[in-house]
């Protein structure tokens, strides 16, 4: 199973160019087993080939983009094409220079001395030419004697009245051509020989000198292998560096005059040069030569500064090498220094990847280690307070989603101390609705039926937002519950009245008793009887509710400061009776205080306009209009305030 799923994996990094060289190396296999040679197999590894080609490039494009994907690859590469290649290529250039330099040379020094020697020989030819005839024999004796080291095999030939030559058993003979003056090498019965013929009235004389591969090689001592490829010798030719000797060779001139290598570069160097040469048969026509040298750096430096600056060869060897070391050191230096900064560097990107790579596993607490003092390290320094920075606001972030469930969970609580529906009291419509600004409201509102057909309504506004506003709420409504529940049962025990200012102040008096002294309500209370349409009130503090009546709008009075601040608060009761028609709204704060982007508030005068331009719609269409024109005042989604209306109308 892991192989098929490796096969298919490989199948779907492959694309088409892939698929057709698969074919079609499937064919050619095919074809290649069982089927002869053609064109169809020709055509076939043409087309092989080609997408071959272009399938490698496709691979190492691929391989070169795996290679390069870590930073650490990446910057080997950069290093290897920015110091490393550079330095190669300037060695293989000093390398290719040096080569060719010794080379030239080489061939240059063995050239000159070749043309010394030439000039040696016309030298003995225009001398035996200017010598009697009959002083000739001794002559030529003494000049073979003379030359023999510089020219072994001398040879001599005088045609001045007579022919003499020299050693008398030579075969040496004038050449075609003519009598005049001539030098140089030439090609005598297939051997290559330097000569030299100088003619006069007197007569002709020519001189000549074999030019085996042994007497090359000696023309400059030291050198190594001079060897003159000229017509194949006595029928056979030879390669250089054939180990063959061919037939009439001597052994000699088969020996290595190459020296030895001083070093493991000093690595032996062939060149050569086209050197004209004639044949004794016809000298008229002259044909190029290659003349070969084999040799090494070491011997033409040691020959060249020898014969040309003995004084500065040692300085001159003293400075390549300090220059050398100093090259040598700098560049293992700058080595190290780019290992080192590319380790420092590539450690530093692993860490920060492999700290990413945890930190999305939601490893916050890991850190990575951090070394020097550079902008890398104060990046990992960076990284490490960003996580630490994630691992708080994770932490922060929990408690804040704790507090968020703790607090839909005190919404949905406080949405159940709300009056789910009102209460049906004949001849009264009665609709309520807070908007909080936060998840709770410290607004309250409340109504409760009560004995007699009457109906107590309720609404506050605690200081503040939040949880402490709506704890202090929720204490407010069961307060008022209780009191109400207690009043109720004293006034039915004495058979007396329910008094509104009565109860205010007993709330008062216990929120102050509960609550801290920061802690207090703007609070009004009113109890309508539905037999007399009479409506008894008490306002703590809170803003004054409104009566629209015939599209009049006509403000209720305050009767005391607000609750749970002052123990010896008093507070008064005012009546008013509601008439047919007549719509008395209670709100907070939360809908006259709201700012626009001047900064100018709502106003209860806009309010109020509202209320008696819209006194004749439903109560929830009159709620909705208010809560729309205050939020459209604000030009914000949010609420500033918490927002409580309660609307009621006598019908």
């Amino acid at each position: 199973m892991a192989v098929l799923q490796r096969v298919v994996s490989v199948c779907r990094l492959a694309g088409w160019p892939e698929g057709i060289f698969a074919g079609l190396l499937a064919t050619y296999l095919w074809v290649r087993w069982g089927a002869p040679a053609g064109v169809f197999r020709l055509l076939l590894e043409i087309a092989l080939t080609v997408v071959g080609f272009v399938v490698a490039v496709r691979l190492a494009r691929r391989a070169i983009r795996t290679a390069v994907w870590r930073l650490r690859n990446r910057l080997v590469v950069a290093y290897l094409f920015i110091a490393v290649v550079p330095v190669v290529l300037i060695l293989l250039l000093v390398g290719i220079g040096s080569y060719l330099l010794t080379g030239q040379i080489a061939v240059y020094l063995v050239s000159n001395e070749l043309e010394e020697r030439v000039d040696g020989l016309a030298a003995a030819a225009r001398e035996l030419l200017a010598t009697k005839p009959g002083d000739l024999p001794q002559h030529m004796r003494w000049l073979s004697h003379n030359l023999q080291e510089r020219y072994p095999g001398v040879e001599f030939l005088v045609s001045n009245r007579g022919a003499w030559r020299f050693p008398e058993e030579t075969a040496l003979a004038l050449p075609a051509g003519g009598s005049g003056n001539a030098r140089g090498v030439v090609l005598r019965d297939g051997r290559p020989h330097i000569w030299s013929r100088e003619g006069a009235a007197a007569g002709v004389a020519v001189v000549t000198a074999p030019l085996s591969k042994q007497v090359l090689s000696r023309l400059v001592p030291g050198l190594g292998d001079v060897t003159l490829l000229a017509a194949p010798l006595n029928g056979t030719a030879r390669r250089p560096g054939s180990s063959r000797r061919p037939a009439g060779v001597p052994e000699q001139d088969l020996a290595s005059h190459v020296p030895p290598a001083a070093n493991w570069l000093d690595v032996p160097v062939t060149w050569f040069r086209l050197t004209p040469a004639v044949r004794w048969e016809d000298p008229s026509q002259t044909r190029d030569y290659p003349l070969v040298v084999v040799s090494r750096p070491s011997a033409v430096l040691r020959t060249f500064f020898s014969q040309r600056v003995d004084w500065s060869q040692g300085l001159m060897l003293t400075v390549f090498v300090v220059v050398a070391a100093l090259f040598l050191v700098v560049e293992l230096a700058s080595l190290g220094i780019g290992v080192s900064l590319t380790r420092t560097i590539t450690a530093a990107v692993h860490g920060l990847y492999e700290g990413t790579n945890r930190v999305m596993r939601g490893e916050f607490s890991h850190r990575i280690e951090v070394k020097g003092n550079d902008q890398l390290a104060e990046l990992g320094h960076s990284f490490n307070r960003m996580t630490e920075n994630l691992e708080r606001l994770l932490s922060v972030e929990k408690e804040k989603e704790r507090l968020q469930s703790e607090l839909e969970i005190a919404r949905e609580v406080q949405s159940l101390l709300y009056p789910k529906a009102a209460p049906v009291v004949e001849g009264l419509e009665v609709l309520a609705h807070c908007s909080p600004a936060r998840t709770v409201s410290g607004d309250y509102y409340d109504y409760l039926s009560l004995t007699g057909g009457r109906l107590a309504l309720a609404i506050g506004d605690v200081a503040g937002k939040g949880i402490s506003a709506a704890l202090l709420m929720a204490t407010v409504q069961s307060s008022l519950r209780t009191q109400i529940r207690g009043c109720l049962e004293r006034a039915t025990a004495a058979e007396d009245s329910l008094a509104a200012a009565h109860l205010v102040s007993q709330l008062n008096q216990q929120l102050y008793a509960l609550t801290s002294a920061e802690k207090f309500a703007t609070f009004y209370f009113g109890i309508y009887d539905s037999r007399s349409g009479e409506l008894s009130y008490t306002n703590a503090g809170h803003p004054p509710p409104i009566v629209v009546r015939n599209g009049t709008a006509l403000r209720l009075e305050t009767n005391g400061i607000v609750v749970g601040a002052f123990p010896f608060a008093e507070y008064g009761e005012s009546r008013i009776a509601l008439e047919p028609g007549d719509l008395l709204a209670c709100f907070t704060d939360g809908l006259t205080e709201p700012e626009n982007e001047y900064g100018e508030m709502f106003g209860e005068d806009r309010l109020i306009d509202l209320l008696v331009s819209n006194a004749g719609r439903a109560s929830s269409e009159i709620m909705e209009e208010v809560y729309s024109a205050v939020r459209l005042w604000t030009a914000s989604p949010d609420a500033q305030d918490d927002m409580t209306m309660l609307l009621a109308r006598r019908i």
